[in-house]
């Protein structure tokens, strides 16, 4: 069974391990700088029954500037009080057992209430099929997208209304 809590600073190597797994649907980063945008956000964290991360979801709030991506910017410039999804990354052993179900189910209970909605990029170029059915299937919808390398590194934007 899984649990969702919060993070702890303890999860820090385990989830730069799951983060690295997931490149290039996420962002690759060093420990550091995962500690940093971990450390503005708010982390919810998969977790197997021996208690170790095997998953985590990370939502920066509107109007962090230190979070320097310009997705967060793209959904601020577009209004709305909105919780921007960073990253989510599942452990490669764990694919496959609803785990990022889970975790945005929590995080839309955890979010409600606070925020109008959640938002999310998901790759066009390089193209992530698989994320983009998997958002759509949690009620996530199109709001817009961005080329930022036309032809090479093109997002859509995505939002889901708490």
């Amino acid at each position: 069974m899984t649990t969702i809590r919060a993070y702890a600073p303890a999860d820090l190597p385990a989830l730069h391990a799951i983060n690295e797994q997931g490149v290039p649907g996420v962002s690759r980063e060093t420990i550091e700088s995962l500690g940093k945008w971990v450390s503005l956000s708010e982390c919810l964290v998969a977790v197997d029954d021996a208690g170790h991360p095997i998953g985590f979801l990370n939502l920066v709030p509107p109007g962090t500037s230190a979070y320097t991506s310009p997705n967060l910017r793209w959904f601020e410039a577009r209004g709305g009080n909105v919780n921007y999804v960073d990253r989510i990354a599942i452990d490669a052993s764990a694919r496959g057992q609803r785990i990022g179900e889970a975790l945005y189910e929590a995080a839309f209970t955890a979010c409600a209430g606070r925020y109008e909605a959640i938002g999310c990029e998901v790759n066009r170029l390089p193209p992530n099929p698989g994320s983009l059915r998997f958002h759509k299937r949690l009620g996530f919808e199109e709001v817009g997208s961005q080329a930022f390398v036309p032809g090479e590194k093109e997002v859509i934007y995505l939002e889901r209304t708490l």
